[in-house]
């Protein structure tokens, strides 16, 4: 279960990722050349992103908020960036640092592309390999939790036995076109452009408004 906070955020997260999708080897899009973002110091230029939609996945600790987004621009494909949400930096992940953000309860949050950051990891593999389902949203307000849709609807083909080996340490991350996480027990591949390419092996699925008919979201390769 995720409880979400009706809060602000200084950057927003689609100002963070303006700023840094461009720079990875998986993103197809035009990007901003008119110089600084708003929110964003320095004159990065970036791209001018909007969100398709997200989902969530529980950390079992309740520590870390595990966030994957859908966005896109205007003249270009989608693109699926897993996020995770701290309350202090994760060791040897300078690479993977999105950002941080000022949240209006939390206070600081530093964001990582979930890919490095082995919370996300372990959640992505039970996802796939257990056919653990996303986190069921809420807001809590007068005492009352009211539930938040949510905007991607995920399923698995080909799921495995609930009680799968655990994935262990994250052991390599290599970007290309798509994303391969090697852990101890499997390769996880995530489809960084959902609806290009073909997954083989278990597999995340997912659908959402403009994309009626489920995709591939991630797969996983057992070792």
């Amino acid at each position: 279960m995720a409880l979400l906070h009706r809060a602000t955020l200084r950057p927003t997260k689609l100002d963070l990722l303006a700023a840094w999708l461009p720079s990875q080897p998986w993103f197809a899009g035009p990007t901003d050349v008119s110089g600084e973002l708003a929110g964003v110091s320095g004159g990065l230029t970036g791209a001018d992103v909007v969100s398709r939609g997200a989902y969530r996945f529980d950390d079992p600790a309740d520590e870390v908020g595990i966030e994957t987004m859908l966005v896109g621009t205007a003249d270009g494909p989608v693109h699926q960036v897993p996020l995770t949400y701290r309350a202090a930096p994760l060791d040897g992940a300078d690479d993977w640092l999105v950002g941080t953000t000022e949240h209006s309860v939390l206070g600081t949050r530093w964001v990582y592309d979930g890919c490095a950051d082995p919370v996300y990891v372990a959640a992505l593999a039970h996802a796939i390999l257990a056919g653990g389902g996303q986190a069921e949203q809420y807001f809590e307000a007068d005492g009352r939790r009211e539930v938040r849709e949510p905007t991607v609807t995920i399923a698995v083909s080909g799921a495995g036995d609930a009680d799968v080996t655990p994935v262990g340490a994250v052991r390599q991350v290599v970007d290309e076109d798509t994303t391969t996480i090697v852990t101890d027990s499997a390769e996880l591949i995530v489809v960084r452009r959902p609806g290009a390419g073909d997954a083989t092996g278990p597999t995340l699925l997912g659908s959402w408004n403009g994309q009626p008919t489920s995709v591939p979201l991630a797969y996983a390769r057992t070792r």
